[in-house]
């Protein structure tokens, strides 16, 4: 099986989180793989949630990719979204970047390693959750020693010559206000909306993301050229300003009992992303003291990064250049990954992957299969890298 006729077979099992489950495209993952001739471990949480690991457990490196979606609604899209339909060079629907298209190149690099070799030189992790926090991803992963800290290349979709060495932080929280309740007719001069004081919440998020935060010295050329990658991939002028603030989005808002009653609840939930040179804890002291409501802190993370000099990058780069013919150059990322899960507990971690960034969360999700096939020619020559071939 080709690397775009997998993914297209990923795409069109669906694992979409909210719900989570992930149980039909892991054990789809595990026939193929035992058909390879490895032996794989499946581990199984609730909700048919399930990760998939396979290759020697003390490994100097480690692929990682995670198999569930964000969902997808049958409407705006120009072919339904789990189709995985192949068409004019393209692997379409949900997932195909984000990412089960990267899934598919390390599965096919090794494919094409196993026919070869006799050795795996690699561990490859394949996890579920990671579009709703991870805790029954990678985390069991670590908290069971499934893995062992080691290098580590996540196939997230990147730039095609730059793997991403580093992420911004993440603050996912839901916040609750109270108001108190009166006669719709009569607000604002009788009765506090909830709902309101959410908004007002709001406008606090747009005050700090305002703000931008200064680099270390070391980081500056770095993130100067993440900009112009980001600004090339969304053709969004001087977006590299996302990269030096705290960006957010209020997610989901639910609150009020009826058209004609001053709001007595309101919850939002919201996430914000924290750039270089500003912790996380910060950022909550500032809207726990700004907020007349509380907050529950969902997920957290501050900011994080690997050398530039660390093998793992030296190695992608130098795969990408024999790949590609074009210099490998890293850079640094707006969003979030597992990979702050890793880096925190000891993995040199990086990301590179095939994919569309901007179809990423959105409609007409796709991925090139080219871009495919030279992921897993990187992949392959990282194997071979890792081998000490």
């Amino acid at each position: 099986m080709d690397v775009a006729h997998l993914c297209s077979e990923l795409v069109a099992i669906r694992s979409e989180n909210p719900p989570g489950a992930t149980r039909d495209v892991i054990y789809f993952l595990a026939d193929y793989l035992e058909g390879l001739g490895l032996v794989t471990e499946i581990s199984e949480y609730p909700g048919n949630r399930c990760n998939l690991t396979t290759g020697p457990k003390k490994s100097d490196l480690l692929f990682c990719g995670h198999v569930d979606t964000v969902p997808a609604l049958d409407v705006g899209w120009d072919r339904p979204p789990f189709s995985g339909v192949v068409e004019n060079g393209m692997v379409h629907g949900r997932g195909a970047t984000d990412m089960k298209g990267g899934v598919a190149a390390m599965v096919d690099a090794l494919a094409q390693w196993i026919e070869t070799e006799n050795e795996l030189p690699a561990q490859l992790a394949l996890v579920c959750d990671e579009e709703a926090g991870s805790e029954f991803g990678i985390v069991q992963l670590l908290k069971s020693d499934t893995i062992s800290p080691c290098d580590c290349i996540i196939a997230e979709p990147t730039p095609q010559y730059s793997p991403c060495i580093g992420q911004k932080g993440v603050i996912r929280l839901k916040a609750k206000f109270e108001g108190i309740p009166g006669h719709g007719s009569l607000y604002p001069y009788s009765g506090t909306s909830a709902i309101a004081e959410a908004c007002s919440f709001i406008s606090v998020l747009h005050e700090l993301s305002n703000h931008r935060f200064p680099a270390d010295p070391g980081l500056e050329m770095l993130i100067s050229h993440s900009g112009v990658l980001l600004e090339e991939i969304f053709g969004i002028p001087e977006i590299e300003a996302a990269l030096r603030s705290i960006t957010f989005n209020p997610g989901i808002v639910s609150g009020g009992e009826g058209i004609n009653v001053v709001a007595q609840q309101c919850t939002l939930d919201a996430e914000l992303r924290v750039p270089w040179g500003c912790s996380t804890e910060k950022i909550l002291q500032v809207l726990r003291r700004k907020s007349s409501g509380t907050i529950e802190v969902l997920d957290r993370a501050d900011p994080s990064l690997i050398l530039a000099s660390e093998q793992i990058v030296t190695e992608t780069c130098q795969a990408i250049q024999e790949v590609c013919g074009h210099e490998g150059v890293p850079f640094v990322q707006w969003a979030a990954s597992d990979a702050r899960f890793l880096r925190a507990a000891g993995f040199r971690a990086i990301e590179y992957g095939p994919g569309e960034i901007k179809t990423i969360h959105g409609t007409n999700e796709c991925v090139r299969t080219k871009d495919l096939k030279r992921a897993s020619d990187v992949y392959y020559s990282l194997l071979g890298r890792y081998a000490g071939s």
